[in-house]
């Protein structure tokens, strides 16, 4: 659903997956779809959105839409009798979350959060390394994602259609953080904004249980940045790539040596879709459901509003 850029590292992912068949896109014009469908060599263009919603043939539905509009849409595509793949982030506010996932369990349908580093062996070679003790105990996660963004034209920096760095790139740290140490309960946040009030720079701290701390940097006006590390009583671990997972390599820093740990090239993408697959096919659990999603929003809801007020928010 629509023809946005991250289609493409999406439809890259996917190609050749034998779990996997793109059959239709959908877009706001028929010119646009039927353009995307021929450079794309998808089977079939729709001219709307509700067109795509009505193709018997679609199974999923991979909704690439501005943030703004990924609740409204997955709700209206699990409605329709459809799976969805909502890319990251589902949404800033728990309540919405809830909702799409409402529809989901009343419609009897899957609905993933497109968080597709999650699914990809570096990631799940992280946690068994902090879960397994390689580190001691979890104290601290320290995250980074920010890159230079051209000072208009894009939805990315659109207060209305919930476009900022915290909802862009700030999400996978927030979303790293949470895998890795559970669910914050007190949160501090600062942040720059574009001229149209939203945020360009974000900087935030999150308290978690078993007193392990998180500070994470994310912008859209400042250098390509993106690292992850997990500090431990006795060690720690760090990923240069931790969101693209291009160059998947683990640092284990302990007792004075470096030891490196690497994981299987994979296409996150592909491993993402084909986890919803084999979910929908009763073959396998969703890596990403409710619990997740609706921790991830929560957490947003309340950076944003220590980052508004300049005052530390405790989740309930």
């Amino acid at each position: 659903m629509s023809t946005a850029k991250i289609n493409a590292k999406f439809l890259e992912g996917v190609q050749g997956s034998p779990h996997v068949h793109i059959a239709a896109v959908g877009s706001r014009s028929r010119e646009s779809a039927e353009h995307y469908a021929h450079e794309h060599g998808i089977e079939r263009a729709h001219a709307s959105y509700e067109a795509l919603l009505a193709d018997r043939d679609v199974d999923v539905v991979y909704i690439s839409l501005p943030n703004s509009l990924h609740v409204e849409w997955s709700v209206r595509a699990l409605e329709a009798g459809k799976h969805v793949l909502c890319e990251k982030p589902l949404s800033r506010r728990a309540d919405e979350a809830a909702r799409a996932f409402d529809a989901a369990q009343g419609n009897g349908r899957l609905l993933m959060e497109g968080f597709m580093y999650r699914h990809h062996p570096q990631t799940r070679r992280l946690v068994e390394l902090v879960q397994s003790g390689a580190i001691g105990e979890l104290k601290l996660v320290r995250a980074a994602f920010s890159f230079p963004l051209p000072a208009t034209g894009n939805v990315r920096l659109s207060r209305e259609l919930d476009g900022g760095a915290l909802m862009d790139v700030g999400c996978y740290c927030v979303s790293a953080a949470r895998m890795l140490a559970g669910e914050p309960h007190q949160v501090t946040a600062q942040q720059t904004r574009h001229e149209d009030g939203v945020d360009i720079g974000f900087v935030a701290t999150m308290a978690f249980p078993g007193d392990v701390l998180c500070h994470f940097d994310a912008g859209m006006s400042f250098a390509q940045r993106d690292a992850l590390e997990a500090v431990g009583s006795n060690g720690s671990l760090f990923l240069d790539d931790p969101w693209h997972c291009r160059d998947p390599v683990i640092e284990l820093h302990r007792d004075g040596d470096v030891e490196t740990i690497e994981s299987e090239h994979a296409n996150a993408y592909r491993l993402e879709a084909e986890n919803l697959s084999a979910a929908i096919d009763g073959r396998a659990a969703p890596l990403l459901g409710r619990e997740d999603a609706l921790g991830q929003a929560r957490t947003l809801e309340a950076l944003y509003e220590a980052a508004d007020h300049g005052q530390a928010v405790t989740l309930a």
